[in-house]
């Protein structure tokens, strides 16, 4: 039977931290409450003049992008029909109309976030084909490619020393008869990308722009791309250093440029970047989407607000039960009843807690007053609590009515406690009371007041409460927990001291 229980108890913690996992690592949820994430907004602002017939405008969009993920975009045009589509260099956004004057001007708006865990779904490129050159330039290719070779020792090392030759210009003699006047990064990558093809090692030119905290507008930059059998390798074919920048947002590949125009003049494209901070709930709904999880559907933030407003409360019920079970179970602390503690520390998140003990400890002291009168009527049980119930809701009216000629605000929160509760405490007390004394009725009393006002200060926790609403899979670890303790029959804490006398002399 025990083997049984800690199965199922280790069944339900793995579920539980699996979930919670999950929805961390991959989702993205956030831990702690009003918790945010950085995010850009970048736009590309294409603009051009129209000619006397149909006018196409075709701009590369942002696709595979290791390290970030697109949260959102949209198109901005007036008049103009806009499509995307996937091409050969990646995704292509088309504005296209009849007819047009004048000076237009079309927007693309993305909006991405750092994505560390963001995967490149890209294939294994296939060997490039030999670059078509004339008899010397073939020689000194060759030449360049073995004396690479020679000095490099994986794809790497080989592209590393490529560039480094290729920028070392006119003083290398290989380089020398292509690299002529090219000293632009972009020109820099594209040689790279020839020489490479002619040592069947698969390369390409990535265009992006660096995202910082300063608005305004940026300029894209080049990398090399080479593959090496395994994934791709990235290169800055200035500085040579080899890594994908943090900081880098990949927008376009290829060797053409970012924009084409069909049937128009003067095309000018700007890129801009601006930083904001989004709510980090909002963006990992958004990942939930994109990886084809259903978590998100099934959310409590799917719920219409007021019942959220519910539930957020609802769920912090099984914790302050939670530490209730530990205080009696293990520390030994009597109290009445087992829920009690828990509804009363729920009314002292409105009253705040020492007008809440305070209002408590009025209503419970002036009904076990009227109590004690009604067991000299001797009536019997259902009669008698309702009496009780009845003057438990009268005393909380003329507090509440007191509480405002006085301007007491606290006191008008009174309403909130839960008056059924209150009136079995009082029926309790007074048994307790009548059977082992004052002594006993007034400690479990304390005691009662002691752990609501405990559960109190965990259940008004926001981190937790914050956890416990976006992850409720963790009030498995409650239940867990619950079925553990729930076999604990060794002594309390407090009942160590009651005992000590009996213990061997000399702690033997």
């Amino acid at each position: 039977m025990n083997r049984h229980l800690y199965v199922l108890s280790a069944v339900l913690i793995a579920l539980s931290l699996s979930l919670f996992s999950y929805k961390v690592a991959v989702l993205g949820f956030p831990v702690r409450p009003q918790e945010q994430r950085q995010v850009w907004n970048v736009e590309a602002a294409v603009s051009f003049d129209s000619g006397p017939a149909a006018v196409k405008a075709t701009l590369r969009i942002p696709s595979l992008t290791p390290g970030f993920t697109l949260l959102d975009e949209n198109f901005v045009s007036r008049g103009f029909g806009v499509s995307t589509r996937n091409a050969a260099e990646g995704r292509q956004a088309q504005w296209a109309v009849r007819e047009a004057t004048g000076r237009q001007t079309v927007y693309y708006r993305a909006l991405v976030y750092k994505d560390p865990q963001r995967i490149v779904e890209d294939t294994t490129p296939p060997f490039p084909a030999p670059p078509v050159l004339d008899e010397p330039s073939r020689v000194a290719l060759d030449g360049l490619i073995a004396e690479v070779r020679r000095q490099s020792a994986d794809v790497g090392s080989f592209t590393v020393e490529l560039l480094r030759r290729i920028k070392a210009g006119e003083s290398d003699p290989y380089v020398s008869l292509f690299i002529k006047k090219r000293s632009t990064s972009a020109e820099r990558a594209e040689l790279a990308t020839l020489f490479l093809a002619g040592a069947q090692i698969p390369a390409r030119v990535a265009h992006g722009i660096a995202l910082r905290d300063q608005t305004g507008p940026v300029h894209p930059d080049v990398l090399l791309e080479v593959h090496d059998g395994v994934q791709w390798l990235y290169f800055d074919p200035i500085t040579l250093q080899q890594g994908l920048p943090a900081d880098f947002l990949i927008w376009w590949r290829g060797d053409a440029g970012i924009a084409d125009l069909e049937g128009g003049s003067d095309l000018s494209v700007s890129l801009a970047v601006q930083k904001n901070l989004f709510d980090a709930m909002l963006v990992a709904e958004r990942r939930a989407e994109q990886h084809g999880s259903h978590s998100a559907d099934f959310s409590l933030l799917t719920l219409p607000i007021a019942t959220q407003a519910v539930y957020s409360v609802l769920l912090l019920i099984p914790v302050g039960a939670l530490v209730i079970m530990l205080l009696r179970n293990v520390i030994g602390v009597k109290t009445f009843g087992t829920f009690m503690p828990v509804l009363v520390a729920l009314a002292f998140r409105e009253t705040r807690l020492i007008w809440g003990l305070v209002l408590f400890a009025i209503i419970v002291s002036l009904g076990l007053l009227i109590r004690f009168y009604l067991e000299k009527l001797r009536l019997l049980l259902v009669p008698r609590l309702t009496c009780v119930l009845t003057i438990v809701v009268l005393l909380m009216a003329g507090i509440s009515v007191l509480s405002q000629k006085l301007d007491i605000q606290p006191g008008l929160s009174i309403a909130l406690f839960p008056m059924v509760i209150i009136s079995m405490t009082i029926e309790r007390m007074s048994i307790v009371w009548e059977e082992r004394g004052a002594s006993e009725s007034i400690q479990e009393g304390i005691g009662s007041l002691l752990v609501a006002a405990l559960a109190y200060v965990v259940m008004g926790n926001t981190y937790l409460e914050h956890l416990v609403f976006v992850f409720p899979e963790l009030l498995l670890l409650v239940l867990a927990a619950a079925l553990l303790i729930g076999r604990y029959t060794g002594y309390r804490l407090l009942e160590l001291r009651r005992f000590k006398a009996m213990a061997p002399e000399g702690g033997k």
